[in-house]
């Protein structure tokens, strides 16, 4: 298994904008094949270091990451993304 960990600082971090990231996310579940689960988190702390939404996505393979990066859904959901973000940090591993 590979997991993909990404979190998003938002330039407007009200709840609606979480709650409208998140749907954006996952609304990829079930249209992009490569995925196998999708978890998406919203922070509820106000801490100075937190980020404000988080992405869980599982692949089976490394390759099937690929995959998903190169999917037109996907750099649709990704090009709005980049429009409500500040910054945003990953990580992707093996299992």
């Amino acid at each position: 298994m590979f997991k993909h960990i990404v979190l998003y600082k938002l330039k407007d971090s009200d709840t609606r904008q979480k709650i409208a990231l998140k749907s954006k996310f996952m609304s990829m579940d079930g249209k992009i094949p490569e995925i196998i689960s999708i978890e998406v988190g919203i922070n509820e702390l106000s801490l100075a270091r937190n980020y404000d939404v988080s992405l869980f996505i599982t692949f089976k393979t490394q390759q099937d990451f690929y995959n998903y990066k190169e999917n037109d859904f996907h750099k649709t959901v990704s090009s709005y993304v980049h429009e409500v973000i500040t910054s945003s940090v990953s990580v992707d591993y093996s299992i």
